[in-house]
Formats: C-alpha cells, structure tokens, sequence
C-alpha cells in the first residue's frame, strides 16, 4: 500500500540533476498508522483506515477506536486496497514507501473562494457597457423561462466557488527526505498551505 496523508507546507524550487529548477510542492507526508483493518468477512471488503498527526481532546468514541493502535490521530482515513497480507492495526508508514521518480495522484480540497458570481465561476464575459447595457453588465442574463419551465440541474450560475475535493494526477516524486518525512512532488498541489492531501502512488 502506497498511500500517506500528509499536510501540504507550501512551494519551492528546486536544482535537477541536469541543471533545470523543478518547481515542487513540501507535503509533511505520514508518519501514518493503522487504526482499523477492513476484511472481506466482517465487513464485506478490504480496506485499512489510516491515521496522522497528533489529535487533542478526543471523544470517547475515537479513544476507544483507536486504543489498539495506542496512537491519537488527528486525521483518518479510509484506503481500498487489493490485499490485506501482513496488515495489521498498529503498522506505521512513513515516506520512505516512495522513491524518486514515482508516479502519484494526489487528493486534497482545494481553496474556498466564497459566493462568486458567473464571471469568475464560470469565466462568463460581461455584457456591453454602452448602447441599452443600462448598467447589468455582469449579470447572468436569461436562464431559459419556456420549456421545460423549470431550472435543470448543472446550470451554470452563480454559487460556492471552491472548497471541494481535487485530484491532481500523474505528479511525480522529485525530492524525498526520509528522516523528516518529507516529499517534494513537482507541480502544484490542491489546497491552501496546512491543508490535509492524501498521496497515493500510482501502480
């Protein structure tokens, strides 16, 4: 299983090997711990749920939880996964399941921007100005009054912009640090900076 979570720390820079600066993201990625194994016969799939980072004040109901991983996670997850074989609770993964030069999806939500209206939400273009604009220039206009006289559904207009859950694939491993856990992948990475990601690798 190649999954972490991780926290996102921001963007640099860094030198390749053939004297190219590779833009990467710093993920803090694990150390994660199993807190829960799924097995086809008790639940009906497989599956492990992994935990990270350090978590303060809580409920009865996670203690107990995760009492068998003697860990308090902040954060937890569920991963599929093809195989349970020598999984089991209390397992921690760190960032050395990755190698340089893998190949990985990474998921995270991505940065709210509040009530936007369809000119930034959807990259609409304004109407004229001059000649009868009488003002309603970034207006959405008509949302189609006759048939089927209702709204369907996916319209494009005016709502939440942001804050929902982005994949981001392909990216590649570029810089690795073991001892602090770190990883580097090149390009962007969804979400703003302390932002929860989960990194998986790509078979």
């Amino acid at each position: 299983m190649k999954t972490l979570l991780g926290t996102k720390l921001g963007m640099t820079q860094i030198l390749g090997e053939n004297g190219v600066m590779i833009p990467v993201t710093i993920v803090q990625a694990g150390p994660c711990t199993i807190t829960q194994v799924k097995s086809p016969e008790s639940d009906g799939y497989s599956a492990v749920q992994i935990g990270f980072g350090s978590g303060k004040n809580l409920s009865n109901a996670v203690s107990g939880h995760v009492k068998a991983a003697k860990v308090t996670p902040k954060i937890m997850r569920e991963v599929r996964v093809d195989s349970l074989d020598e999984m089991k609770v209390g397992d921690e993964f760190k960032a050395d399941i990755f190698e340089l030069g893998d190949i990985v999806d990474v998921t995270g939500t991505s940065k709210g921007k509040g009530w936007a209206g369809t000119i930034k939400r959807h990259n609409f273009t304004r109407h004229k100005k001059t000649h009868g604009g009488k003002g309603n220039t970034r207006k959405p206009g008509s949302i189609g009054s006759m048939y089927p006289q209702k709204v369907l559904k996916g319209k494009k207009m005016a709502g939440q912009m942001g804050h929902e859950q982005v994949t981001v694939k392909n990216l590649v491993v570029a810089y690795l640090d073991v001892d602090q856990n770190l990883l580097g992948i090149k390009g962007a990475v969804p979400g703003p900076r302390k932002g929860i990601v989960t990194v998986k690798g790509v078979k």
